[in-house]
């Protein structure tokens, strides 16, 4: 059985690069170059620095539930806006946005794209800090 070509990992963090997906938008299945953010209303151009497939907005980082099984299939039917909540870190370093879907509360992991503006980041990273009952809810007490 021939092993698997690891000429296309990353030679700084050893994973293999994401390959690219045919991702289809919108609810009959148009190959767009921009979607509208349900968030702050702007437009998103499809292509991100960073992922095979943008599924967040880089100003608000807003999001759509709009992927079933797999990132980038489209396959979920409940299509409802889903908030960022905060900021979690793999093993790795490499940071990951968490979404939570406002129709069903579905919690979904998402990594951040190369064009998402810094202090949205920063401002979502903070956020435990700023909110106590955030903190509560993640089971981090501050002062403990």
């Amino acid at each position: 059985m021939p092993r698997r070509d690891r000429a296309r990992r990353n030679p700084r963090t050893g994973r293999r690069a994401q390959r690219p997906k045919d991702v289809l938008h919108g609810r009959h299945g148009h190959r767009g170059d921009a979607f509208r953010c349900l968030g702050c209303r702007r437009d998103v151009p499809v292509r991100a620095p960073g992922t095979a497939h943008r599924n967040h907005c880089p100003y608000c980082l807003t999001s759509r539930h709009v992927d079933g099984r797999a990132p980038g299939d489209r396959g979920e039917e409940c299509r409802a806006p889903m908030d960022a909540l905060t900021l979690a870190v793999r093993d790795d370093g490499e940071w990951l946005l968490i979404h939570r879907c406002r129709g069903c509360g579905t919690l979904k992991a998402n990594r951040p794209a190369g064009d998402d503006h810094p202090l949205a980041l920063i401002r979502l990273a903070l956020r435990p800090l700023a909110d106590p009952g955030l903190a509560r809810l993640a089971g981090v007490v501050p002062g403990r």
